[in-house]
Order: C-alpha cells, then sequence, then structure tokens
C-alpha cells in the first residue's frame, strides 16, 4: 500500500480507497452510457456485424471514459488527481500541445 501511495503521491489510505471507487463506478457509467451512444448512431448488437459493433463500442466506452474521469473524481473529491493522470494519458496519445502550459507536470 504505501508503494501505490508513494508512486501516486497520495497522503493517506482515504484518498486510494476514494480513487478505487472512483474507477470502478466510472467504468461501470461508461459502459452503461456507451450502449444508448451506439444506439444513436445507428448501431443495433442484433442487426450490426459483430466486426463493426464491438470496435465502435469499445472505442464508444473508451471517449466516455476518458471524458467522465475528471467528473467522477471530483464527485469523490480526487479531481486533481484524476486530472493530472487525464493529461499524462492524453499527451502520451499524442496530444502534447494542448497542454503546452503544463510542462513537466
Amino acid at each position: 500500500m504505501e508503494k501505490l501511495k508513494q508512486r501516486w503521491g497520495i497522503e493517506s489510505n482515504w484518498d486510494i480507497f476514494f480513487i478505487i471507487i472512483a474507477f470502478s463506478i466510472n467504468g461501470s457509467f461508461s459502459s452503461y452510457i456507451a450502449r444508448p451512444l451506439t444506439e444513436a448512431i445507428g448501431l443495433d448488437y442484433e442487426t450490426t456485424n459483430a466486426w463493426v459493433y464491438w470496435p465502435i463500442r469499445i472505442l464508444l466506452i473508451f471517449v466516455v471514459y476518458q471524458t467522465t474521469l475528471p467528473i467522477v473524481g471530483w464527485c469523490v473529491g480526487q479531481f486533481k488527481f484524476f486530472w493530472a493522470m487525464e493529461k499524462k494519458m492524453l499527451k502520451r496519445m499524442g496530444l502534447k500541445r494542448f497542454f503546452k502550459d503544463d510542462e513537466d507536470q
């Protein structure tokens, strides 16, 4: 537990508890929201080829997950942690130009 706290820059076990809660809530939430989004763009599990349906559904889940993670983190009082994680993820995906003011974080 101490290694995890040190790696994430967290001070208390309660912070870890709330971070894990945020991850679990957001995972379920993003999967739940992706279903109506998939249907809204006209894809149905019954009528769409699985090779088309599942990659699009997984992409939607990923986008919803990344978008809502800081929001859910804010709800459990861990916005700073999740916003830093989000910026790190976007930088790794090649979107560094959006965070030029946050050098070396």
